[in-house]
């Protein structure tokens, strides 16, 4: 693309974004034909949600339907809100109560959690979203703005400042400062006439609500109009002062300081600068204000003037806990003062972000009970508790946002999509300090272990069912089941009793993502004649180094320290069987069962249990072969012995087995399926557990079994012309070719499992 095309395409942009100002009847007409753009700032807010549309995820092993809003389509997932889906929904819930004037609508929205849990993506995630939907037809937001010139008779003008009289028609445009409604123009009986018509051709249940008045700004306006036709006799006043030379009705795009009002922690001033702005005393001087005070010498900057007609967001809460009591009439009456005598409606949702420090402030008084100066704010405050992700593949996701540009969110079809996820490794380009690029690697599963690592330590296991460990309950939140050999465990079978305290406490990413910053920086002792094994970070490199440094980090407490380092056992275990099954996977990927042998042995087990037919290749109705499930079961499954048989005939204990392994599983398979035409051979074999694991996965005894001269033992240098010469140079060529090594990774996985093997090796 050459520049022009590239200009051409912001015009195009642009002009998709903005409307030609309209005239207020115009406007009406609009809103009739889509209500939507005339909603009140909640009603606003939850559309913008809800028009994104839902997606199902799982969050401590429960499916649970998610807004995508919260996913940040619009920016490519770059401040998306990773978890918290409960939490999330429960604003959305709240939302939809306070749109429709049920029960919460005095309430302000309360986001309250440790650091790192997501709480200033929600407010860019907000923000975000809100903006992006505002320049789409069925999310537009329209604001009111005047022009008074040709009705004046004085030098006096609607401005900022003296107007310039040879200043153009369009400069004498001046915009609401607070995007005040357009419907907010009509008087108030009429107004309420036409939102009764509305609302009755609406197919919603949260109806359109228009309660505020002009703001003092557009007030000035229309007094001033109102005053000059009044006295001129006009007949049709309203007509008049709205005639399309003095008003017109524009669409704004939403965001901070239009529409989006955000009060940052730095934040300073009195508290009326800082809800609604302050008086610009020069500006009283040049305005005739006739001993009063003009609107018009009105900043109107403050969170509530910038955050009107759609959204007001206080951050860093605490840093602001005087402000507080002085927002609690605003919900209530949707009203603040700018001056003693100058009212302002207000229309906005009110959300506050905050640490649980804030908390701590609230409470100081509670012990005084009925007395306690800060219950009516508490009263109004709607607390939703943001936590620290529990599941698996969120924290790596989050780890990887962390290392990585990578903005994305991850969607899977199946939790075997999200498994390559976790275990996928990690590679970042860095700097040394002699201005040099390097590229460090993490190895597969090393992000996995930063992440495992770090839900563990966030999981309560004082409701820990028996024969649990905290590695079982993190598998079980993120897949909703365990699999145990062939048995696999819903989340329903589990008993999860008591109040849990999951996500409340932990290690946060901020301390992860340093950690494995510091860790790519660091140099390693280890060395190999041909392949850079000093680049790559090992799982446990990654374990190490979150335990060893524990000790020197401020953030967390005594206990802390030690009930963490208490919990990496487990993890450094599962996270070596991970590594262990990639290498035993690779040694005996040439060997596994093909997926014609097992289909052919399910065949024959489902007609040996059934007498339903089977037939051969020719169309030949054949018996099921005695001698052919006998060989699969003792070769290929490993379950049996020759004693287990008399002759080919199986006895009880494979009789069972069958039935119950691979019967069950067919059945289930056809209930699923019954109202289609049911036949074996369209199973998923992967779908019966005992089959998958003949399928995809092997152990120690099968590879001693088919390499009856491999010695672990050698594996580091083995001599030339060896059998396990030969099998490594081939399980290094498969981790690197399917299993996303690097020769380099894959040299330092396989020997730290060979060496954990040689030790048992008969």
């Amino acid at each position: 693309m050459t520049g022009d095309d590239y200009v051409t395409e912001a015009d195009r942009t642009l002009e998709e974004t903005y409307e030609e100002p309209m005239a207020l009847a115009t406007y009406v007409d609009r809103i009739f034909e889509n209500p939507t753009i005339a909603s009140h700032a909640s009603k606003y807010l939850l559309e913008a949600i809800e028009a994104a549309g839902t997606r199902t995820v799982v969050e401590e092993g429960e499916e649970k339907e998610r807004y995508r809003f919260f996913d940040d389509p619009h920016n490519d997932g770059e401040h998306a809100i990773l978890g918290n889906t409960e939490v999330l929904n429960g604003f959305v819930d709240d939302l939809r109560s306070i749109a429709a004037g049920r029960a919460k609508d005095e309430k302000i929205i309360w986001f309250e959690g440790p650091t790192a849990t997501g709480k200033s993506e929600l407010k860019r995630c907000l923000v975000n979203g809100l903006r992006e939907y505002s320049k789409t037809p069925a999310g537009r937001r329209y604001t009111v703005e005047w022009n008074v010139t040709t009705a004046e008779s004085d030098d006096r003008g609607l401005s900022y400042g003296s107007g310039d009289p040879t200043a153009t028609d369009d400069q004498h445009w001046y915009e609401s400062p607070v995007q005040t409604h357009p419907l907010s123009v009509f008087p108030q009986d009429v107004r309420e006439r036409l939102l009764e018509d509305l609302n009755a051709e609406l197919d919603d249940h949260v109806p359109v609500q228009v309660d505020a008045e002009l703001d003092p700004f557009s007030r000035e306006a229309y007094d001033f109009l109102e005053e000059r036709y009044r006295r001129a006799g006009e007949e049709e006043l309203f007509s008049a002062i709205t005639d399309d030379d003095h008003l017109r009705v524009k669409n704004y795009v939403v965001d901070i300081g239009q529409g989006v009002g955000v009060l940052h922690s730095e934040d300073e001033g009195r508290p009326k600068e800082r809800l609604v702005g302050s008086w610009m005393h020069g500006m009283l001087q040049e305005l005739d204000s006739r001993g009063r005070k003009n609107p018009q010498a009105f900043s109107y900057d403050g969170v509530l003037s910038q955050g009107n007609g759609v959204l007001t967001i206080v951050e860093d809460a605490a840093q602001h806990a005087d402000l507080l009591q002085k927002l609690l009439n605003v919900p209530d009456e949707q009203s603040v003062k700018l001056d003693k005598g100058i009212g302002m409606d207000v229309d906005s949702q009110l959300l506050i972000i905050s640490n649980p420090d804030l908390e701590a402030q609230l409470n100081q008084h509670s012990d005084r009970n009925g007395m306690d100066p800060l219950k009516a704010l508490k009263r109004r405050l709607d607390k939703h508790q943001f936590g620290y992700l529990t599941n698996l593949s969120l924290e790596c996701e989050l780890i990887r946002r962390e290392l990585t540009n990578e903005t994305s969110v991850w969607e899977a079809e199946s939790y075997d999509e999200l498994e390559d996820r976790i275990r996928e490794p990690v590679s970042v380009t860095i700097r040394d300090q002699d201005g040099e690029t390097h590229t460090r690697e993490f190895a597969p599963h090393a992000i996995e272990a930063a992440g495992l690592y770090a839900v563990v330590t966030r999981l309560d296991e004082e409701n820990l069912p028996n024969g649990l460990d905290l590695v079982d309950k993190a598998l079980i939140y993120d897949q909703g089941y365990l699999q145990e050999g062939d048995a696999r465990r819903e989340k329903d079978d589990f008993d999860f009793d008591g109040e849990a305290h999951d996500g409340e406490h932990g290690i946060p990413v901020t301390y992860t993502r340093d950690t494995l910053a510091e860790l790519l920086q660091a140099e390693r002792d280890r060395h190999h004649p041909d392949l850079p094994v000093e680049n790559v970070v090992m799982p446990r490199d990654v374990l190490n180094a979150m335990a060893e440094g524990l000790a020197d980090a401020p953030v967390f407490s005594t206990g802390e320290r030690s009930e963490f380092e208490n919990r990496i056992v487990p993890v450094k275990n599962y996270l070596f069987d991970q590594q262990e099954s990639d290498v035993i996977e690779a040694i005996m990927h040439d060997k596994r069962v093909d997926e014609e042998t097992v289909a052919e042995y399910v065949e024959h087990v489902y007609a040996w249990e059934t007498e339903e037919p089977l037939y051969n290749d020719r169309g030949e109705r054949v018996e099921p072969d005695p001698l052919k499930m006998k060989l699969f079961e003792i070769e290929h499954l490993g379950r049996f012995s020759e004693g287990e048989y008399e002759g080919n005939l199986p006895r009880e204990s494979v009789r069972n087995f069958r039935r119950e392994k691979v019967i069950t599983s067919l059945n289930r398979h056809a209930w699923e399926h019954r109202n289609e035409d049911f036949s074996v051979e369209d199973v998923d074999l992967t779908a019966i557990p005992v089959i998958k694991t003949v399928l995809e996965s092997h152990d120690w005894e099968d590879v001693q079994r088919t390499f009856e001269d491999f010695d672990p033992r050698q594996w580091d240098d083995p001599p030339s012309g060896t059998q396990t010469a030969s099998v490594k140079e081939r399980t290094i060529e498969t981790l690197v070719s399917l299993f996303d090594y690097s020769e380099a990774s894959a040299e330092l996985t396989s020997r730290h499992v060979m060496g954990q093997v040689s030790y048992r090796w008969d």
